[in-house]
């Protein structure tokens, strides 16, 4: 005996198992997209080819919020916000999909699998036909999954069950369903990274012996590391990375190729073994990212080694009228500085770090170093091009996002020891940090406690002008709540300026004070 149609509102417990279905059916979609990804090198998940848009237009200020909030995990943060985003998304298109009408979520799938491939046409470094093939195939296999989670919804059955309850069956083969699903979403995730393995440039970077460089850097001078100050050179696994790129780029040094070109006499196309067969040097240099703010981490000194800018241009010919070194990396982004910067100083073409082929993560196979200017305008990692133009016809990837395009580093100094809110015993204490006044070099650095008089401290060996000096101050503390500033003077006279800046546009400026508490002895 057939039973009329019984409607209910979902329950509680039905909505759930909706937003799951969803949830498992997205999982599957984005897993046969990793699958295509892994197929070619120039191929990319849909949810990297998002995350690069919101890198690409972000206000300047939320940036630079991300980095202040989680540093150097910035881009995980901003993987995980997608996750949560496309998570949540995929949940309401289950509700709608399978509580409601399953054309509506097939829809919602449909409009998620052309927002990633839109993103993919965006890409800085262009895009071809086969872009969008990981999103269009991922919102396939996603609306596939979902039909068939909703395929036979049944709102009738032979024996009815509890008013506002799914049949046991039905709840139990959805669920058996869902499981599958989700197995196979694993396995599609699981196999997508297996696939993108093959592109990994780990192989390429291990194989690679640095020369015995022509200008070795001179052994670093005794007492250039001061007491309480931060290491002299910054580990490689430890040193700062501010990038626009969400994964790091796989460039082996097999078949890599820089160009130079633009306005030049004689364009360049140099390969990675062409780059180790010239005149090879090897110069210590801090870097410092726009970003970092009073006090902060993201600063650095590495031992460089490569081959001197200023030479690779000489042999290019630089026209007359270029006034701006471009920088383009195999991502798209782009860097540019002024010709008038290779004054001298050792700009260099680098691909090697504290001893070893460059990481992956810092520019593999090579990149520029540039002392005396920011990063974002000099540092470009994983380098392709070096371009010469002018500064009216060309803006690089900052400047329309409103920071300055001549990006000379600020005179400045940080306290390393105490930290900020430590406490510490009365009594003798050493205070410790860093300064750094690149291609001009620090003369003096001074402290002052407590709104005190500016005091002289004890400065380290310069190792030069482009690395940060250390120094250190020997302190009686007493007990109580102190204040403690530092500010630097360079080899011109200048002193460091009190003004508090932000880093938009040209880098943040003011003293660095930390307070401590002295407890009693």
């Amino acid at each position: 005996m057939q039973h009329a149609p019984i409607y209910r509102r979902p329950g509680p417990g039905g909505v759930a198992r909706a937003a799951l279905g969803g949830l498992v059916s997205a999982s599957a979609g984005l897993g046969a997209a990793e699958v295509v990804a892994g197929l070619g090198a120039s191929l990319r998940s849909p949810v990297l080819d998002v995350g690069d848009r919101v890198v690409d237009r972000v206000p300047v200020w939320a940036k630079d919020l991300a980095i202040d909030w989680f540093g150097t995990n910035d881009k995980i943060a901003l993987l995980v916000g997608i996750a949560a985003i496309l998570a949540i998304y995929a949940a309401l298109v289950g509700v709608v999909g399978l509580r409601r009408d399953l054309r509506l979520g097939l829809a919602g799938v449909g409009l998620f699998g052309l927002l990633g491939a839109l993103a993919s046409l965006g890409a800085r470094t262009g895009a071809t036909a086969t872009s969008v093939l990981p999103s269009l195939v991922g919102a396939v296999v996603a609306a596939a999954a979902l039909w068939w989670l909703g395929r036979s919804r049944p709102d009738v059955g032979d024996v009815p069950p509890a008013p506002g309850r799914r049949h046991p069956s039905e709840r139990r083969r959805f669920l058996a369903e869902t499981g599958v699903l989700a197995g196979a979403a694993a396995l599609l995730v699981a196999t997508g990274r297996r696939l993108e393995a093959r592109f990994s440039a780990a192989d390429s970077r291990a194989a690679i012996r640095l020369p015995v460089p022509d200008v070795a850097e001179a052994p670093v001078p005794a007492g250039a590391q001061a007491d309480g100050a931060a290491s002299l050179f910054t580990p490689n696994a430890s040193f700062y990375r501010i990038d626009t790129a969400l994964t790091v780029p796989q460039v082996p040094a097999e078949g890599w190729e820089l160009r130079v070109g633009g306005m030049v006499d004689r364009p360049l196309r140099l390969s990675f073994d062409d780059l180790l067969g010239r005149r090879v040097e090897e110069h210590d240099i801090t870097l410092t990212c726009v970003s970092n703010t009073i006090g902060g981490e993201l600063v650095g000194t590495a031992r460089w080694m490569g081959v001197r800018l200023d030479d690779l241009l000489a042999e290019a010919g630089v026209a007359a009228g270029a006034d701006q070194v471009v920088g383009r990396s195999v991502d798209g982004y782009t860097c540019g500085f002024p010709v008038a910067a290779l004054d001298g100083r050792d700009a260099m073409v680098a691909f090697g770090m504290n001893g070893e082929p460059l990481p992956l993560e810092h520019g593999f196979p090579a990149r520029l170093i540039v002392p005396g200017i920011y990063g974002y305008a000099s540092a470009t990692k994983w380098l392709t091009e070096i371009e010469l133009t002018t500064f009216d016809d060309f803006d690089h990837y900052w400047v329309p996002r409103g920071y300055a395009a001549l990006a000379p580093i600020k005179l400045q100094s940080r306290i390393d020891r105490p930290r900020g809110l430590d406490r510490i015993p009365a009594g003798p204490f050493v205070i410790g940090g860093v300064a750094w006044a690149q291609t001009i070099g620090v003369a003096d650095v001074e402290l002052r406690i407590d709104e005190g008089d500016w005091q002289p401290t004890e400065l380290a060996t310069e190792v030069n002008d482009t690395t940060w000096r250390q120094w250190s101050f020997r302190w009686d503390a007493s007990p109580g709540r102190h204040s403690i500033q530092v500010r630097a003077i360079d080899r011109n006279g200048a002193i460091q300026t009190a003004d508090r800046s932000e880093p938009l546009p040209n880098g943040a400026s003011g003293h660095h004070t930390v307070v401590v508490l002295v407890d009693e002895a």
